[in-house]
């Protein structure tokens, strides 16, 4: 299975039947609710379930199929999302006002519905145009970092990557760019603890990542992340494609400027020596993002990216799910498919990590979700989590990894960060994601670097409403006019499309280089 990156995707419609259309969505035969394909109007029929709306509802919003009384729990996909806060009939229309977010007990079944997943061949394995680089490290892009010790250097490294412009880059074809990944940590800060662990794990991800092809490391001289003991702790030394600068031995912010340039400059003839081969996808490495998402998420966009990530897994390939605050309340549907119970207790300790750091805050976890969220039909966070869990299909849990350690585990492994798209796609990147996938409801113009971001509508009016920075639109399913799994083996060979080099819309805008953000001080959700 070979797609260059040139060829074009299949359009859904091209790959068969169109489903009956109605104005409500079943998800499971179980279930106590169906979910508005569309915005209806009171007294709306609904065939499938022999009742009439009662109230308006917008789309993506629930009603209730049957009776329910004040109590009993609302089932989405048979997962109970809530509970009834008031006797409702059938057709009233549920959402926060009428559904409470309560504990959901869980049997976390560790391991019990584990399932290995059925490989292919590898001779038989899809493929993709990679860049490999001489530790046998496979890149989907190419390259060069401008890092900042602390944010006492930032300015300076911004200035050194801007110096290279697409004009004084165009001798050196093969390089995508020079990027500067600049933050506000590393000064004023503690020496030691999880925040300082954090910075270090990802400033080291990024200068050691397959897709940045050197770097350049500034320091102004005095600050708490100190610069030896940083390349000392991880292993890393100056050469050819990486170098340290110290604006205080330099002479200040002027000469460490020149001395920057200077050094990209030299690191640039090598890093265009590279050409794009045919490379199995095992080697690609995805970071699976939600932002803005809304009550077809879960429905669309997420089940299909999880289909697809259950293709890239049985072709060798890496999934990382992550946002912790954001699988809460679903979090057993993964440790009852965890390979061992050792891995599966891991994400437990990551949740009650989070309870913990959340405990009197007004927060995610706790129940609420972000405005955008609620508006879109997202009740609580048993709701979204129960969705945004989709993401990583059905495939086994293999590994459970704190905030941007490196991931060696192949198959859907799991990442512990905030639900912040930023701070959590950063640590992603860090751990080796070379490809960002992003679903989004409300719409998202995320984007990132070295790793691109693919963004996956959930519905097609916003996919319309905002083409220029949607590379996928999910909502054909909601339409109709595609199942999860069609729409699966599209995501898969666009995402071998991009690996391969076709740039992704937030690419084409330059969107990306002001979202490398390390998880900071103070609660992050």
């Amino acid at each position: 299975m070979m797609t260059s990156a040139t060829e074009s995707v299949a359009s859904p419609q091209a790959l068969g039947q169109k489903a009956v259309k109605s104005p409500f969505i079943r998800l499971d035969s179980r279930d106590n609710v169906v979910v508005a394909r569309v915005a209806v109007q009171p007294g709306t029929p609904v065939p499938s379930e022999q009742l009439v709306t009662l109230h308006e509802v917008p789309a993506g919003h629930k009603i209730a199929a049957i009776a329910i009384k004040r109590g009993e729990p609302i089932l989405k996909y048979n997962t109970v999302i809530g509970y009834a806060a008031e006797d409702v009939v059938p057709g009233t229309w549920l959402h926060s006002h009428n559904i409470n977010f309560d504990e959901v007990v869980k049997d976390y079944r560790f391991g019990l519905d584990y399932k290995a997943t059925e490989r292919v061949p590898a001779e038989r394995q899809a493929m993709f145009q990679g860049i490999v680089r001489s530790d046998g490290r496979v890149a989907t892009r190419n390259y060069i970092g401008v890092y900042c010790v602390s944010h006492r250097a930032a300015s300076v490294a911004r200035q050194v990557a801007a110096w290279f412009t697409p004009e004084r880059l165009a001798a050196y074809p093969n390089v995508d760019g020079v990027v500067p990944y600049v933050h506000e940590q590393g000064a004023a800060m503690e020496r030691s603890g999880e925040p300082m662990e954090y910075l270090h794990r990802v400033l080291s991800g990024y200068i050691v990542h397959p897709n940045n092809a050197g770097g350049v490391l500034i320091a102004l001289g005095e600050e708490d992340n100190d610069l030896d003991y940083f390349m000392r702790a991880h292993s890393l030394e100056e050469g050819g494609q990486l170098k340290t600068l110290v604006m205080q031995d330099l002479g200040g912010s002027k000469r460490t400027l020149e001395a920057g340039i200077a050094a990209v400059q030299a690191m640039l003839p090598h890093a265009n020596q590279v050409r794009r081969e045919p490379v199995s996808a095992e080697h690609i490495v995805v970071g699976l993002q939600c932002g803005g998402s809304d009550g077809f998420s879960g429905l669309s966009a997420n089940p299909a990216l999880g289909a697809a990530m259950e293709l890239l897994i049985a072709n060798g390939g890496t999934a990382i799910l992550s946002e912790t605050s954001e699988i809460f309340g679903v979090e057993h549907t993964l440790t009852a498919r965890a390979v061992t119970p050792a891995v599966g207790q891991k994400l437990v300790d990551r949740i009650n990590w989070w309870l913990r750091y959340n405990e009197g805050k007004d927060t995610q976890i706790n129940g609420r979700v972000s405005p955008g969220n609620n508006a879109g039909g997202l009740a609580n966070v048993l709701e979204k989590s129960l969705g945004g869990a989709k993401k990583g299909g059905n495939a086994p849990l293999m590994e459970v990894y704190q905030y941007a350690e490196r991931v060696n585990a192949r198959g859907l492994v799991f990442m512990d960060t905030p639900g912040y798209d930023p701070v959590a796609a950063t640590g992603q990147i860090a751990g080796g994601a070379n490809l960002i996938c992003f679903t989004t409801g409300r719409g998202s113009c995320f984007g990132s670097v070295p790793a691109p971001t693919v963004k996956l509508a959930s519905n097609t009016p916003m996919y319309e409403r905002m083409v220029g920075d949607m590379d996928i639109n999910c909502g054909v399913i909601i339409d109709g006019e595609a199942t999860i799994a069609q729409m699966g083996e599209i995501i898969f060979q666009q995402v071998l499309q991009h690996a391969s080099g076709l740039p992704t819309k937030s690419e084409a805008l330059g969107v990306g280089i002001n979202e490398f953000v390390p998880w900071p001080l103070g609660v992050v959700d």
